[in-house]
């Protein structure tokens, strides 16, 4: 981890969902006691593998992609704004993400599974040798007030890996210091458990980073983050008020660049609130703490990162960014009408021909989130079409670009002879996508002035981004202006819910957006309808009651000996 030094405890104590029977039953080679490690430093090293967690790796570099602190997979390829990319058969499994059909037997859900509970048993684990040297098991104890705020760490974190366990599954075990080592039913709601944590968390973090350390949670982090489990659970005023306090305490969204949030060298600034921390180069792990998770997820061919043509942005999410003659986004989904496609479907001279149209009414962030053909794209010069695309027929003819970094910080910012493993962070959540919760909770209080005051904050600063140009003119008819007013409840929901796809486009919050706003029916099957008519594997889905969430992992089933429940539907 970046700013944290990464220590690799393993443990004699270990999760029922993540220990093999012999583990059990044989002395482990080389590794801690639970009395050598309650100690202080041995609560602060545990505590230090339960941050490490975060970007969803073990060890290696391959095959974390499910676990993903981007959650490009889950929140956005299940969704309308991103393809698998790449070819149909490479990673076949996501393939089934994103028609929505996968088998309890696919490895992204237990990639995910395993990871997350790995990092909710390194919490549980801080906390139980925590609670023993306090009660005088140990050598020197912390004092009350360190004791209490690694509690708060632990029990944020914690909550935090149930979260991303609770949106994909649903049906979850809850699993603490107390019940580690026996099989937990997953026949309860455990969102309560996570509120108890986050609330604990936001009363015993202060303002500042523990130990003055960028990668670490304080109040600012709990306090959001508990206002983003109220909002999903649809507790409006709860919500609302932590968000606020966030919005208070934090500079004005208007003063900070938007594409700061996706610069390598402008990480934890003013608007990151929790992010993950990437480290790569310099830790001796050979980019086992870098950005793993998005490791295919860089344009193909001839580019100065080449693997592995994963990630691509839709059509649809495309024409999104289009705008009417006022410079507002097209509500009524008339963005889709003579749809923008670049070069997609041509042949022959036109192909060879095509020129990218300046004329085409866009939000500037378009530029920030989908590379295309004929533009600039960050340092890498002109994004040239198909031969930066593995297979546009595949995945279509644009990449993403939130996800990479400057050719320039190549080297300094990638892993030694594995350029497509970066130390960007990636931000769990930023002030942008506080200013949009807070305004959805607006909009459900009835309070349409406040939302549309922070809907045009988010607005006005993306009108701050400059406009790309192409030979000295810009590359589009650039233009974002501000609602004049929401006039009504229905008008505010749909402003603010479009808001949020394009800010916070290819982040990883599209698909459990839909979900908690009950439209993953309608939208979805609209959205294969459409993007249907360019890819066929797309054509005739349906979309049913249990594609809100993903079956449970079958091996953990069967490992608990039928203590778990598969979801309904599966």
């Amino acid at each position: 981890m970046k700013h944290i030094k990464y220590i690799l405890l393993s443990l004699l104590i270990c999760s029922t969902f993540s220990c093999k029977k012999e583990f059990l039953t044989v002395q482990p080679q080389g590794e801690l006691t639970e009395s050598q490690l309650t100690t202080q430093d041995g609560v602060e090293g545990l505590l230090i593998g339960a941050y490490g967690l975060l970007n969803g790796n073990v060890n290696g570099t391959y095959g974390n992609y499910g676990a993903a602190p981007s959650q490009w997979l889950f929140g956005e390829v299940a969704s309308d704004n991103a393809h698998k990319g790449s070819s149909v058969g490479d990673q076949p499994n996501m393939n089934a993400i994103e028609r929505h059909a996968p088998t309890s037997t696919n490895d992204n859900l237990s990639n995910l599974w395993d990871r997350c509970f790995e990092g909710i048993q390194r919490c549980n684990n801080t906390l139980k040798i925590l609670a023993n040297l306090q009660a005088g098991q140990g050598t020197v104890k912390f004092g009350d007030a360190r004791a209490k705020e690694i509690q708060g760490e632990a029990r944020l974190l914690r909550a935090h890996y149930y979260f991303f366990l609770i949106r994909v599954f649903k049906s979850v075990p809850y699993v603490t210091e107390a019940t580690s080592g026996t099989f937990v039913p997953n026949d309860k709601d455990i969102y309560p458990n996570i509120v108890d944590d986050l609330t604990f968390a936001v009363a015993n973090l202060g303002t500042t980073k523990p130990k003055n350390q960028k990668g670490r949670v304080d109040k600012y982090a709990a306090q959001a983050y508990l206002g983003k489990v109220f909002l999903y659970q649809k507790k409006y005023t709860e919500a609302y008020d932590l968000l606020n306090a966030v919005i208070l305490a934090k500079p004005d969204l208007t003063t900070l660049p938007y594409t700061d949030n996706f610069d390598i060298t402008k990480e934890d600034g003013p608007e990151t609130i929790m992010s993950v921390q990437h480290s790569v180069g310099t830790d001796g792990t050979g980019g086992d703490n870098g950005n793993v998770g998005d490791i295919l997820n860089f344009p193909y061919g001839n580019t100065p990162i080449n693997c592995c043509g994963f990630f691509q942005p839709s059509i649809d999410l495309a024409n999104a960014f289009k705008v009417d003659a006022n410079g507002l986004p097209l509500l009524d989904g008339s963005y889709r009408t003579n749809a923008y496609k670049s070069d997609f479907g041509l042949t022959g001279t036109a192909k060879d021909n095509y020129v990218v149209d300046k004329t085409l009414p866009l939000d500037p962030r378009i530029e920030a989130t989908i590379g295309r053909r004929g533009v600039p794209y960050r340092d890498w010069g002109i994004m040239a079409g198909d031969t930066w695309i593995r297979d546009a027929s595949n995945g279509g003819p644009f990449v993403a670009v939130k996800n990479t970094i400057e050719s320039a910080q190549i080297g300094s910012g990638s892993a030694p002879g594995t350029t497509n493993v970066t130390g960007l962070n990636v931000n769990l959540i930023r002030l942008g996508d506080v200013y949009l919760m807070a305004a959805e909770c607006a909009v459900e209080k009835g309070d349409l002035a406040r939302a549309l005051v922070l809907v045009n904050a988010v607005r006005q600063r993306a009108a701050k981004i400059t406009p790309q140009q192409i030979n000295g003119t810009a590359a589009a008819a650039y233009k974002v202006s501000q609602y004049a007013s929401f006039p009504d409840v229905n008008y505010a929901r749909n402003a603010v819910r479009f808001e949020r796809r394009l800010e916070l486009a290819m982040e990883g919050h599209r698909f459990f957006d839909l979900v908690r706003w009950g439209i993953v029916k309608q939208t979805l099957e609209s959205y294969f309808s459409f993007e249907g008519g360019y890819f066929d594997y797309l054509k005739g889905i349906s979309v049913e009651a249990r594609d809100e969430y993903f079956p449970l992992p079958q091996d953990q089933i069967d490992r608990s000996k039928g203590t778990l429940k598969q979801s309904p539907g599966y």
